[in-house]
């Protein structure tokens, strides 16, 4: 069963595992806005691992300070940034250091989910 959630911000889909986001063209993505989706996150994965997906199909940015927040969530166990802009991965490199879980850049979503898989076998 998927779960969508519809922000002003963008789009999450919730899955049994994983969260997918794709945020809108434009936007910061704000400590208010990560707080949103911290919300969904403990409706939907409060004692059970998840991996979220990063897809990003539009341009906008992020205040850095929401990694600090998103790494203390006890049940993830990684970030998956999926983007076929070359300017993502230098992006993702940057956004590591600002968070102390795993997070990898992915041209495609089929590689994400094999990841999230290897991840959450880790878990067990």
């Amino acid at each position: 069963m998927i779960t969508f959630y519809k922000t002003d911000f963008g789009l999450a889909e919730i899955y049994d595992d994983y969260m997918r986001v794709v945020i809108n063209e434009g936007i910061t993505v704000s400590p208010e806005d990560n707080n949103t989706l911290l919300e969904m996150v403990e409706n939907h994965f409060k004692n059970k691992p998840f991996v979220y997906i990063s897809h990003r199909l539009h341009s906008y940015s992020i205040n850095p300070t929401v990694y600090f927040e998103t790494a203390k969530i006890k049940t993830l166990v990684g970030l998956a940034v999926v983007s076929d802009s070359p300017l993502q991965i230098n992006q993702t490199q940057i956004e590591k250091t600002f968070f102390n879980k795993e997070l990898k850049h992915f041209h495609d979503m089929k590689s994400a989910l094999i990841w999230k898989e290897e991840l959450l076998k880790r878990q067990d």
